[in-house]
């Protein structure tokens, strides 16, 4: 999704987000390793082994570990939007043959679902029971995919993708160029709810990913270690639902942009001191030109307001 976080501060680096997006999921995977790997991996696991060398540590390798760790979260805090998108689906040229088959599958499911929520000709006569369910199938599909030229190869990439169609739409933004802009004047409170969920979304992310490379890792470690190897279902399994739960936070997140649009739109066009639309109808105009300015660099007449007393003016 093109509506990425918001920039922090530099004092957030080490800050909460850090915690729960980079540092939380690199220590559950590192403290895995390290107990497969004090235990006798690769080899016969004897848990005692893996308890005594924890025992043994002073307080400078403790230290040190925990340095170690936190230096590699760090690291790869960066690379956060960078594993988002791969999760989308935006992988490279030679991965085509791959994602070819996977945005086939999803059309196929698309379609499925554009079929379980088309009204039949005659509303008045279908039973009440089948409308519900034609309203969740209807639901299911705005929520969970775009148009069908912009299908993506994984559930997650249609998700973002149509939030990311859906924030603005009906009153003529672009979600992509106009985020950016909108978000240093959203209020306090509809800031925090986006931050919440936006974190939540990356932290289910990287621990998604965290849990496949530690699921490799651990495979490798335990190929000869007899049934020990079954260990591995262990981060499989946490990746497994972690994948169900970045499906969940990425369904929040979008409806926290939505509703961003919903709610502060107009105090984007008010910070901008341009004139406030009189209709819905005059606001997807401005919408749409503001949008193509900020997409295509394309002039557009403008005429300023400058009435500081405006309720929708920003300090």
């Amino acid at each position: 999704m093109r509506i990425g976080e918001a920039a922090k501060p530099v004092g957030d680096v080490f800050g909460g987000r850090f915690f729960l997006v980079g540092y939380l999921p690199s220590y559950a995977a590192a403290l895995f390793l390290l107990v497969l790997l004090w235990s006798g991996a690769p080899g016969e696991l004897r848990f005692s082994r893996a308890w005594k060398t924890a025992a043994d540590l002073d307080a400078g390798q403790v230290l040190l570990l925990i340095l170690a760790i936190t230096l590699a979260a760090l690291v790869a805090q960066p690379l956060q939007l960078r594993l988002v998108r791969l999760l989308e689906g935006y992988w490279p040229a030679r991965l085509d043959r791959l994602a070819g088959p996977l945005r086939r599958r999803h059309r196929r499911r698309r379609r499925a679902l554009a079929r379980a929520a088309e009204l039949p000709a005659h509303v008045d006569d279908v039973p009440a029971e089948r409308l519900n369910r034609l309203g969740e199938a209807g639901t299911e599909l705005l929520l969970r995919y775009p148009a069908e030229d912009r299908v993506r190869p994984t559930a997650l990439g249609n998700v973002l993708a149509a939030g990311e169609a859906r924030a603005g739409a009906a009153s003529g933004w672009d979600a992509v160029v106009a985020w950016p802009r909108l978000y240093p004047v959203l209020g306090d409170r509809m800031r925090q709810i986006v931050d919440d969920r936006r974190n939540t979304l990356d932290a289910t992310v990287r621990l998604e990913v965290m849990s496949v490379l530690s699921a490799v890792a651990a495979g490798a470690l335990l190929a000869g270690s007899g049934w020990w190897f079954w260990l591995t279902l262990v981060p499989a399994g946490v990746g497994l639902l972690a994948h169900r739960a970045v499906i969940e936070a990425a369904l929040a997140y979008c409806e926290s942009v939505e509703v961003a649009f919903d709610l502060h739109r107009l105090d984007l066009i008010a910070a901008l001191r341009l004139p406030l639309p009189a209709d819905l109808e005059a606001e997807v105009r401005q919408a749409a030109d503001l949008s193509a300015q900020w997409r295509q660099g394309v002039t557009v007449p403008t005429v300023y307001r400058h009435q500081e007393s405006s309720a929708h003016d920003t300090p």
